[in-house]
């Protein structure tokens, strides 16, 4: 099996669809200009995608209460110093940012509306 998208309902879809695509490089695969305003964005690979909707057949998880370890989205970096300063820039909140034994670089923010990212160097690449 291939995983083609994570699906994330959540209040603002096209302003956070605004903020992914020019803070984080993702790609509009399609976008709706109405409700519920499903959006397809897609990572640099061209293969994975996360999609944002606001729909009210479903509740909107309280992403700024989770705890990351419960919700996260995670992006590999080969810079989490410059990603850290020019994220906070852009309205993110740093949560942590860890080292581990290894030598992976973990880094979390909130972005504006409070979904958890990860930024991950990782000292051995867990994907190729």
């Amino acid at each position: 099996m291939k995983i083609e998208h994570l699906a994330l309902n959540v209040d603002h879809p096209q302003a956070i669809s605004d903020w992914y695509e020019k803070n984080l490089g993702l790609t509009v695969v399609k976008k709706m200009d109405k409700a519920p305003f499903m959006t397809f964005l897609a990572d640099d690979s061209g293969k994975v995608m996360i999609e944002l909707y606001q729909n009210a057949k479903a509740s909107v998880l309280d992403y700024p209460n989770l705890n990351p370890l419960m919700l996260h989205l995670a992006f590999v970096s080969e810079n989490p110093d410059d990603e850290k300063k020019r994220l906070v820039a852009a309205g993110a909140e740093l949560i942590s940012d860890d080292t581990l034994d290894d030598g992976t670089r973990l880094l979390m923010l909130r972005d504006p509306w409070g979904l958890a990212i990860q930024f991950c160097k990782r000292a051995k690449p867990m994907l190729k």
